[in-house]
């Protein structure tokens, strides 16, 4: 008898262990990921050409998980040797050294609208591929502009070693706009209001000046007219005594 307890004690728990397992992954296969858990993927495309053309390239994946985190990250290839002696010759050329991503996120389509820039290849060998690329959107999390920058970003002609030229050394930037913060319209209006009302409790204080102290005006005013006024006649009169 206990054997057979034991046997079907571990059936049920094996049940309820399959059971479970089947409730907490609710997610089927080809279900679409949240954005803000799985990111979104944007490709980053680099030219360098000797005649000055452009022709873009895959360099790497920049990965942007949008929401609370709202972090960007890049994931790159290491260069060929045939693109490393290239870099290091077209150093001497003053050529251009381009970058460019797509607008619309997760797409890879030749046909889409980029957002691209640029900088000297001199000053990105000399960096040994020490770059700054921003990314810019607007308020609604399009994208609107990128950049590139070298550190440092100067060519002063040094020699550079071919391993130097190996991996980029890249730090990337997502660069959102600040919503300015708001006028206090309500605060100031209930604060009127409230003024307002006070004023209409007291009708007091909205006298005027006069209306408040008109019992010391007005004597002032009496004894200014009083003692202004001259009589013609005992005037004349006190000095033709005088001059007799």
């Amino acid at each position: 008898m206990e054997p057979r307890r034991g046997v079907m004690a571990s059936g049920l728990l094996l049940l309820l262990s399959v059971f479970g397992a089947g409730l907490c992954n609710t997610r089927r296969p080809g279900d679409v990921l949240d954005p803000e858990v799985a990111g979104v993927s944007v490709l980053l495309e680099h030219s360098f050409e000797f005649d000055d053309s452009v022709r873009y390239k895959k360099r790497g994946t920049l990965l942007w998980r949008p929401g609370r985190e709202n972090s960007l990250t890049l994931s790159q290839m290491q260069l060929t040797e045939d693109e490393r002696v290239k870099l290091r010759d077209m150093a001497g050329t003053d050529g251009l050294y381009r970058i460019r991503i797509p607008r619309k996120l997760g797409s890879e389509s030749s046909t889409l609208d980029y957002v691209s820039s640029f900088v000297r290849i001199c000053a990105l060998v000399e960096s040994h591929l020490s770059d700054v690329i921003t990314v810019n959107t607007d308020v609604s999390g399009n994208i609107i502009g990128v950049s590139i920058v070298t550190i440092p970003g100067s060519c002063n002609g040094a020699e550079v070693e071919d391993v130097d030229l190996e991996v980029f050394n890249t730090t990337v930037h997502l660069m959102q706009p600040v919503l300015a913060a708001a006028p206090e319209t309500a605060a100031f209006i209930e604060r009127l209001e409230h003024e307002q009302a006070q004023k209409a409790k007291n009708p007091q204080e909205q006298k005027s000046f006069i209306a408040k102290y008109w019992m010391y005006i007005v004597p002032i005013v009496i004894f200014l007219m009083m003692s202004g006024a001259q009589d013609p006649n005992g005037g004349s009169g006190g000095s033709g005594g005088g001059g007799r």
